[in-house]
């Protein structure tokens, strides 16, 4: 986090929840959790940003949906639509997965997702995903 700290401005962290493996059942599962910031980054240096943040963290291929020592995706970049091979904001499953939204909505639940504008906390309402995240 203190690296995050000197290169945005944190505003709010949220809980740290214990969530149920999305994609392949037999594995631990995941510690997520979201954090929003204040940045003058565009979204290509942010993504640069995350990614620096994972390798320093010793994160190594492990295929799809499978563990890593740490994963940072962005969810929201205000009202910014990105949609490039390797960057989509907002993250394309956002929507759909209550591991992204719970954190999320703990920060951000009133924030407008493009395009169509529904706030963090009605995509959570409506979210059909059943998997278990628990606040620890």
């Amino acid at each position: 986090m203190s690296e995050l700290s000197r290169e945005t401005r944190v505003v709010a962290v949220s809980r740290l929840y214990a969530t149920e493996p999305y994609g392949r059942a037999r594995q631990p599962w995941f510690l997520n959790l979201a954090v929003r910031v204040e940045t003058q980054a565009s979204p290509r240096e942010l993504l640069s940003l995350a990614k620096r943040l994972e390798a320093r963290a010793g994160r190594v291929a492990a295929g799809r949906w499978g563990p890593r020592r740490l994963d940072v995706d962005i969810l929201l970049m205000g009202s910014g639509v990105v949609s490039e091979p390797d960057l989509t904001i907002p993250h394309a499953s956002l929507a759909s997965r209550r591991f992204c939204l719970v954190p999320a909505a703990e920060v951000a639940g009133g924030a407008a997702v493009p395009p169509g504008g529904r706030t963090v906390a009605q995509l959570l309402a409506s979210c059909e995903d059943t998997l278990e995240v628990i606040a620890i």
